[in-house]
């Protein structure tokens, strides 16, 4: 709530004992949870502001909305009862998804997009240094319609080769020829260790391929993101080669320059 107050480039406090002044007064679709449709139930019952829900007895927020009403309800109070994790969970699965800039209409294209977001999905599971066995993709169309396709794998996989394949079959599968808005890769099945179940027809050198990739990950921490360039987005259409996540302009913010108060 409190880095909402005034952005980008400024950080406020929100205290217990400031809730009142700084955040009662706000509009109740501003508040943590409360979407489009948890919002015109409150406006049902009169609830316009963060204020009044915190003010309205529970019983009857309750009675309306069950336990998403109680969790809101606390929020605008300024509880939460979520336990403060000395270590981060694992994550239990990696993905990353872009807005293209302008709107995709053939497959070509579309699998350049691919191939950026593999890029960075595939660095942030060497980086954790784990595997993945579920690959989908996800598509929101210029219509803004959205739809997803998966596919399980014989075996974990976190080579941006492997990934990038996996999630242009599913693509192939999938796509149903309306223009691309949208694309994102997600990965699911996250283990630790497996033995590689080796194809008999399967020539591919993955233990090459691995350290290759893990060479080209050191050296983008080294010297950047944009120190290795793949040759397929030198030339052609605007793509940035290493989608998703955050965006290229926090990437290279220089903090130190900041305005930080």
């Amino acid at each position: 709530m409190a880095s909402d107050f005034k952005k980008p480039d400024k950080v406020h406090t929100l205290w217990l004992s400031e809730i009142k002044d700084k955040m009662w007064t706000l509009p109740a679709s501003d508040l943590f949870f409360v979407g489009r449709a948890t919002t015109r139930k409150l406006n049902n019952l009169g609830i316009k502001t963060i204020g009044e829900l915190a003010q309205t007895d529970l019983s009857i927020i309750k009675s309306h909305l069950g336990k998403h009403g109680v969790v809101i309800w606390s929020f605008a109070n300024g509880i939460d009862f979520s336990a403060v994790e000395p270590v981060t969970p694992p994550n239990k699965g990696y993905g990353n998804s872009t807005t293209i800039a302008f709107d995709v209409t053939d497959s070509n294209t579309a699998k350049l997009v691919l191939l950026s977001l593999a890029e960075t999905v595939s660095a942030r599971l060497r980086d954790d240094n784990v595997k993945n066995k579920v690959i989908s993709v996800g598509i929101r169309d210029y219509n803004l319609g959205y739809y997803s396709h998966q596919k399980k794998l014989k075996t974990a996989i976190n080579i941006t080769r492997e990934i990038y394949e996996s999630a242009c079959q599913v693509f192939d599968e999938m796509w149903d020829k309306i223009p691309i808005r949208h694309l994102g890769i997600h990965t699911s099945q996250v283990v630790t260790e497996e033995i590689r179940q080796l194809n008999l027809f399967d020539n591919l050198d993955y233990e090459k391929l691995e350290r290759l990739d893990r060479a080209v990950d050191d050296i983008r921490k080294r010297f950047g993101a944009d120190s290795i360039v793949r040759a397929s987005f030198i030339k052609g259409k605007k793509i940035d080669h290493m989608s998703g996540g955050i965006s290229r302009e926090k990437r290279t913010v220089n903090y130190d320059t900041q305005n930080i108060l």
